[in-house]
């Protein structure tokens, strides 16, 4: 019975044992923690967060990511309204093969109140399509942060445990120029569409423009994609945004 007890004791402080381990490793290390951080986020406030609290900062420009808190691990951060975007120009997938390409350890932290989601986007099923796809098939994590002072702390103890790897932070990466890769990303995004459709678009239509502006009935043509995917491709394409703002002022011809 004693045993019993001393165990159920361990249960219960083990959780306040390993936040009191972190916080105090958090503490120790701060002074010694470094960040290279790509310019495009000065603009966030998140640097300078990290700069108050004694996070050695380095801005430059990153061809992968937005901070690198260790060798191996990088983070890209996204706004709900960025990353709904990346979702459906094709750009949340290149950059996910970039992420993996590159580092080890890649995240996505998304930032900003996830129920704005519905203002966004009419569709989300295809944003959560997205996403589940960036976790299950990527393998890449996904952390949602309320504000740029929660993503500063979220960033200063995934550095913090990682701060002891030893090797290059800044790698030699050049830019991604696979402009083919970009187009069936672009693609990818409409729905249904596959890289196998969207390569067959390219084939007939020559361009991601010259696809997006075809007809129903040249899509119901493309071998494999069939009417109701073309339907739902237009539709989507079609459809008049609920975010268009109305324009109330009067002109000569209303008077």
């Amino acid at each position: 019975m004693e045993q019993l007890k001393q165990a159920s004791h361990k249960k219960q402080t083990l959780p306040n044992k390993i936040l009191t381990n972190l916080h105090n490793s958090i503490i120790m290390k701060l002074d010694d923690l470094r960040m290279i951080i790509d310019e495009r986020e000065k603009k966030s406030g998140i640097p300078d967060l990290l700069r108050a609290v004694g996070v050695r900062v380095e801005i430059t420009n990153l061809p992968v990511g937005d901070y690198i808190v260790a060798p191996e691990t990088v983070v890209e951060r996204k706004s709900i309204r960025d990353l709904i975007s990346s979702v459906f120009d094709g750009r949340l997938f290149d950059q996910c093969d970039r992420l993996k390409e590159h580092f080890e350890h890649p995240t996505i932290l998304i930032e900003g109140n996830v129920d704005e989601i519905d203002e966004f986007t009419e569709n989300p099923l295809v944003f959560y399509g997205a996403i589940s796809s960036v976790v299950l098939d990527y393998k890449i994590p996904i952390i949602p942060t309320p504000s740029a002072s929660h993503s500063a702390k979220l960033l200063v103890s995934m550095c913090a445990r990682q701060s002891a790897t030893k090797g290059v932070f800044l790698k030699k990466i050049k830019k991604s120029n696979d402009l083919q890769k970009q187009q069936l990303s672009v693609l990818c995004s409409l729905p249904g569409i596959g890289e196998k459709l969207a390569t067959r678009m390219l084939e007939k239509f020559g361009s991601p423009t010259n696809t997006l502006k075809a007809s129903y009935t040249e899509l119901s043509k493309i071998k494999g994609l069939g009417e109701s995917r073309a339907l739902k491709i237009r539709k989507m394409l079609d459809t008049e945004s609920k975010h268009i703002k109305k324009i109330n002022q009067k002109t000569l011809h209303d008077i």
